[in-house]
């Protein structure tokens, strides 16, 4: 199980959302078998793994995580995700784009939500200089929106595209 029991899990929505929504960007979520080790984990189980175009899970798994790391894939130049496993990398700018992107995608997973993801990237540890992630997001992400719309990956009115970075 989970180290923060308290932030939802795969299984409390499920894999094919979270597979469905990943699907719109040529993502694919597979699911581990319960207590198997995570391919491409770079934390380690229960947190999700990355190789290639996959986002590994478990059903333990927590749903920011998948979010989170789904985002990296998203957000990375595609000479990096041609070689993806494992560490996303990427800098400080992409890596606060990737927080912000994830917020955005939860709104679209019945029964998640930007609030509940948030409160969830809180309770895991994720820090802000504004002392919590919903501070940040409503009130200091201006560059994280910025960045996103100039790699195409919002609108101008800040909607997600679905597109992968080029």
């Amino acid at each position: 199980m989970s180290e923060h029991p308290a932030v939802l899990p795969v299984a409390a929505i499920g894999l094919a959302p979270l597979a469905d929504l990943l699907a719109r960007f040529g993502l694919e979520a597979t699911l581990v078998p319960d207590g198997g080790s995570i391919p491409g984990s770079y934390w380690g189980a229960p947190e999700a793994g990355l190789l290639g175009s996959t986002i590994y899970v478990r059903s333990d798994t927590p749903v920011h995580s998948a979010l989170h790391e789904a985002c990296h894939t998203v957000c990375m130049t595609a000479e990096r995700r041609a070689g993806l496993a494992t560490d996303a990398g990427g800098d400080f700018d992409e890596e606060n784009a990737v927080c912000y992107l994830q917020i955005c995608l939860a709104e679209q997973l019945p029964g998640v939500g930007a609030h509940r993801l948030m409160n969830d990237m809180d309770a895991w540890g994720y820090t802000f200089r504004l002392g919590s992630t919903r501070a940040w997001f409503d009130s200091d992400t201006d560059a994280e929106r910025r960045w996103l719309r100039q790699h195409g990956l919002v609108d101008d009115s800040g909607q997600v595209t679905f597109r992968l970075r080029s």
